[in-house]
């Protein structure tokens, strides 16, 4: 269990965030289209893996007002990344769809990130890549709570 009287386990958690926050950013910079703003990326990446959903709930999504994802929405569109149908139940509200270029660009972006991590990880011995691999789950879990 996590002691944060313990001088080593505070020393762990300061790697930690110190490691992850400088992966990430070097994560954020490598993007195949750099016209995209993080925040239309990161909607399309939400619509991408949840399906289609009315601007509101992906603006929770994203943790955006409303009228931030609308203006994300509108560029969107504009550019053919996304679709506005009609919802099936309420035709007072609009569905988001990603299209097939959208996903076309987050495949590259995924594809370019995953490159460059495994050129990383290349780097590291037999031991460190282990632990890395074995700990690749909780980092997720971690994010994701």
């Amino acid at each position: 269990m996590l002691d944060l009287d313990s001088a080593e386990d505070v020393a762990a958690v300061n790697t930690l965030r110190m490691g992850v926050l400088r992966l990430a950013r070097r994560l954020r910079h490598l993007r195949v289209d750099r016209t995209l703003s993080l925040a239309e990326m990161s909607a399309i990446g939400t619509l991408v893996r949840c399906g289609a959903m009315t601007l509101g709930e992906l603006a929770r999504q994203e943790h955006v007002q409303p009228p931030s994802m609308t203006r994300i929405i509108a560029v969107l569109e504009s550019r053919g990344l996304v679709r506005l149908e009609p919802h099936p139940e309420d035709r007072r509200q609009k569905l988001v769809t990603a299209t097939d270029q959208a996903k076309a660009i987050l495949r590259a972006n995924q594809d370019q990130r995953n490159a460059w991590l495994t050129q990383l990880a290349a780097q590291l011995d037999e031991d460190e890549w282990a632990r890395l691999r074995d700990a690749a789950p909780v980092l997720h879990k971690l994010a994701h709570l």
